[in-house]
């Protein structure tokens, strides 16, 4: 995510909130500015088979984003990249994804304590530090009722040193948690989230070719 600009994924497709055309984006839609309600445009994007982005130009892209949130339902959450002493990274697969630990903030939970006890309780470790945020993702999903949800989801660098021993939580669907090194990155980045690629992007730890691949 580069300055004045919001990525938010809908059904693996990018829905890109910015002031101006951001530098490298092709092949888009630009969707109208009369559509600020989140419903209508995820029914836009969700009808639409091809492009796979769309862009939503702006004067503000702070204030569009609190009203495009207001149309729905916000559930924030927060999780980690942690890295261990051998500088290998905590990954979890979950519901047949990998993925990055993370999980709801409950309500008065800072952000920070918030993404450190998912963590924790998803798979088995004590973190030993946790450090500065990395980045925001943000993407839209149909909950079980049926009713439309914005996850804004906090990240965090995170350390844990001697945890080999994991224990993935299991009734979060959680089947595996494991240390990846650097370059075994590839195998997940082939069966992830858009937004985990955000985050290992934003940490310089992929490149576009690596995603490509």
């Amino acid at each position: 995510m580069v300055s004045n600009t919001y990525n938010i994924y809908i059904n693996e497709k990018l829905l890109v909130i910015a002031e101006t055309v951001p530098e490298g984006l092709t092949g888009y839609k630009e969707i109208s500015g009369e559509k600020s309600n989140l419903k209508l445009i995820y029914q836009l994007i969700a009808e639409t088979e091809s492009p796979q982005k769309f862009l939503f130009l702006c004067k503000n892209v702070k204030s569009t984003l609190r009203k495009l949130s207001k149309s729905v339902r916000l559930i924030e959450a927060a999780g980690g990249l942690v890295k261990n002493e051998r500088k290998e990274y905590l990954v979890i697969f979950r519901n047949g994804i990998w993925d990055l630990p993370k999980g709801k903030i409950e309500e008065g939970e800072k952000t920070r304590k918030a993404a450190v006890r998912e963590v924790e309780e998803e798979c088995g470790i004590r973190v030993k530090k946790a450090g500065r945020k990395i980045c925001k993702t943000y993407h839209v999903y149909l909950q079980r009722n049926q009713e439309l949800a914005l996850k804004k989801t906090h990240w965090y660098r995170m350390k844990a040193e001697g945890q080999d021993k994991l224990k993935p939580q299991k009734e979060e669907g959680i089947t595996k948690a494991c240390w990846f090194t650097r370059e075994k990155f590839s195998i997940l980045t082939k069966n992830t989230y858009p937004s985990i690629v955000d985050v290992l992007d934003n940490m310089g730890l992929i490149t576009e070719k690596e995603v490509l691949l």
